[in-house]
């Protein structure tokens, strides 16, 4: 059978699709048998570029999947009509279609209440799925597979009228991704688990899309909602920074070198930044920002769910509950920070800027007026375990800064007893940049170059744009939806995950709104307000400003 499977995942490669005779190869597998092509980070550029068939049907073995021989799968988006629809998820259909990474006998299903004609909504969803010359053919082979179904999200037999288009496909497995207002999602899921889930052996996957509630409270009424419809394994809360290539080689970074597991503690390191940073403000869609604000948008989920992979100890296995455990409890362990330990700004207009930065957030008119929301904020939160004790994990995110940038940054304490002269002896840091130019490197020192014995500050480095130059960089979103079909939850948000991030969060949102604390202004373009650098020092940051990452435009921590 092996042999047979690597037969035809070599024909699937010259056709870019991965036929039903390879997947029903594959079920027959063991997921311990190892499959061609998989080749680890000392792989020569030409092994590592595989990433159509071979690449997936790797990742296939490690997470075995249950489709089933012939199988037939209908992924369906509600609201289908939505923006996150149209620049996201059709074009992340599309890529992995294209690709030949998705199950044989695959079809697409678009539900909103739009009357949208399959015409119309394809011209809606082109500008964004960057299909390349030579492709047509295969774009009208992607949108033969699909349909759309216009209705109500709370009349029951608009859902039966779903039900029957997806029943048209056969007995199905069914994949519903919720890209939906939160004003409608209750009834949206309750007619879903009413009327239009599987039967039989097959399955049924519900992908919800965040905001998940606005506090605590708000999302414990979600999870139990959820909670009475549907199985946790049935329910898949994305996350799509969980699916950049980054922040999931934290994983391999930390568990997979014995370099790092003796150092990785508050004996040796002084403090841990994680930096979101945006050079843009919110371009008219400040109504929507408004009621959420920095924090929620992008702290409580994405930084947080990245803390917890920095922080969380090693697993028993790569078994998606393992690794999930381990992130709760490094949650579990977080007190919620005060506001000493919180540091909240607004952007201001740049009067010498040119465009958008010359507006401030006040100035864009769908903000209203007055507004005290943070466009900036940097929290420090600890982990109090015997691991990190004393170690402060610095978030920091902002629209309208300097930089697009996504990085984590572990700073080391300083050399005992420096013998070298002139403070040239800088702290080491380990820097994992998500965002823009993957990469990972080291900052250290090295003698400069010369007859001297003097220390300057270098770096071990491993960019990607260097290291793997002919690789394709799969977008987050790809991921996980290929993580959806094959029944993979490693990177998607468990419920008292979600629970203990707005457990930690939800006292400091709850203040801010009751006290309503003025922001701190900073100018569009500039890294934040001053008194955040001042914070940095506060919890055992150190920036000296001297060293530049020679793969950036900056040398801005």
């Amino acid at each position: 059978m092996y042999k047979k499977f690597k037969q035809l995942v070599r024909a699937d490669k010259s056709s870019g699709h991965v036929s039903e005779q390879a997947f029903s190869a594959k079920s027959q597998l063991s997921p311990e048998v190892p499959l061609p092509g998989r080749s680890g980070p000392t792989s020569t550029n030409k092994m590592a570029s595989i990433v159509s068939a071979d690449e997936v049907l790797s990742k296939i073995r490690d997470e075995v999947v249950h489709e089933g021989h012939g199988a037939s799968h209908v992924f369906l988006i509600m609201g289908a009509s939505g923006d996150l629809a149209k620049k996201k998820i059709y074009p992340t259909l599309w890529w992995l279609f294209r690709d030949g990474l998705l199950p044989p006998k695959t079809y697409f299903i678009g539900y909103a209440r739009s009357k949208l004609s399959m015409p119309a909504l394809q011209k809606n969803c082109l500008p964004y799925m960057k299909v390349k010359e030579g492709e047509e053919d295969k774009v009208k082979a992607f949108f033969k597979l699909n349909d759309y179904v216009a209705g109500s999200y709370d009349k029951t037999e608009d859902f039966m009228r779903l039900n029957k288009a997806i029943e048209e496909k056969g007995s199905c497995n069914r994949l519903f991704y919720l890209a939906l207002p939160p004003s409608v999602f209750e009834t949206v899921t309750l007619n879903l688990k009413a009327v239009c889930m599987s039967k039989g052996d097959k399955w049924t996957r519900i992908v919800v899309e965040k905001p998940f509630g606005r506090d605590l409270a708000s999302s414990n009424r979600l999870s139990n909602h959820l909670a009475a419809l549907f199985k946790e394994e049935e329910l898949y809360r994305i996350d799509h920074y969980l699916g950049k290539e980054m922040v999931q080689n934290l994983m391999v970074l930390r568990f997979g070198n014995r370099i790092f597991s003796p150092i990785w503690n508050r004996d040796n390191i002084a403090s841990v930044v994680i930096s979101f940073k945006e050079p843009f403000g919110t371009q008219g869609r400040g109504g929507y920002f408004d009621e959420f604000g920095i924090l929620r948008d992008v702290m409580q989920n994405h930084l947080l769910q990245i803390l917890t992979l920095v922080a969380m100890e090693k697993p028993p296995s790569t078994h998606a509950e393992d690794i999930r455990n381990e992130k709760v409890k490094v949650l579990k362990s977080i007190h919620s920070p005060n506001m000493e330990d919180v540091v909240l700004g607004q952007y201001v207009g740049d009067p010498n800027g040119s465009g958008d930065a010359k507006d401030g957030y006040l100035d864009d008119p769908t903000v209203p007026k007055g507004s005290v929301t943070p466009t900036f904020a940097t929290v420090a939160l600890h982990v109090q375990n015997e691991r990190w004790d004393g170690v402060p994990f610095i978030l920091r995110c902002g629209k309208a800064l300097n930089e697009r940038k996504a990085e984590v940054r572990v700073q080391f304490r300083d050399v005992a007893g420096d013998i070298f002269p002139g403070g040239e002896v800088k702290r080491n840091e380990l820097v994992i940049r998500v965002q823009p130019s993957e990469a990972i490197y080291m900052k250290m020192m090295a003698k400069t170059p010369g007859m001297s014995i003097n220390a300057e500050e270098s770096e071990l480095d491993l960019t990607y744009g260097s290291r793997y130059k002919d690789v394709k960089m799969p977008d987050a979103y790809e991921r996980l939806i290929l993580d959806v079909f094959m029944g993979s939850q490693i990177h998607f948000v468990r419920s008292d995950e979600l629970y203990e991030a707005w457990r930690i969060f939800t006292p400091l949102l709850h203040h801010i709104e009751k006290e309503k604390p003025k922001p701190i202004p900073y100018v569009y373009g500039s890294r934040g307000p001053p008194e955040s650098d001042e914070f940095f020092k506060k919890f055992n940051f150190t920036y000296s400003g001297t060293y530049k990452w020679p793969h950036s435009n900056s040398s801005k921590m």
